[in-house]
């Protein structure tokens, strides 16, 4: 398996334990990036959906 990008990255060596000075490039996780209002609107409704689902249906029998 390839990466375009293994020049930015740092050696790993298992033998040694100290850890690189950068992180590796490319990398994004969800707490880390933005929320369009959007976003956050759906992801309200999918919320509101499943609680409704998964508590509305059991009460409502």
């Amino acid at each position: 398996m390839s990466d375009d990008h293994d020049e930015d990255r740092p050696e790993y060596d298992p033998e040694s334990p100290e850890i690189p000075d950068g992180e590796p490039p490319l990398r994004s996780t969800a707490p880390q990036s933005d929320f369009t209002m959007s976003q956050v609107g759906f992801g309200f409704v999918v919320l509101v959906l499943g609680l409704a689902i998964t508590f509305g249906i059991p009460f409502l029998l």
